[in-house]
């Protein structure tokens, strides 16, 4: 089983918002998911996302890979580089 770091859709017509889910890469955009790690807005911006820090680096450690645009926002707020930290201690 492929765990993905990736985006669901949620909000209404032109109001989009985003949850930050921990999924088996075979299920759709979507659908079922194994653990909500966060939330994101883009009306508000990058920097108010909201992330369960420690489960975020759990999964970056156990293998998990991540979108494109999750990617860019774990980045701006440290969480890649604190999970790359772990990984070497």
């Amino acid at each position: 089983m492929a765990v993905k770091l990736r985006l669901t859709r949620q909000g209404r017509h032109e109001s989009p918002f985003y949850r930050i889910v921990a999924a088996d890469s075979r299920y759709t955009r979507d659908g079922r998911f194994i653990e909500q790690i966060g939330y994101y807005d883009p009306q508000k911006g990058i920097s108010s996302a909201i992330i369960n820090e420690e489960a975020a680096i759990k999964w970056i450690n156990n293998g998990a890979q991540y979108s494109n645009t999750l990617k860019s926002i774990l980045t701006s707020k440290g969480i890649i580089a604190k999970a790359k930290e772990i990984r070497i201690k």
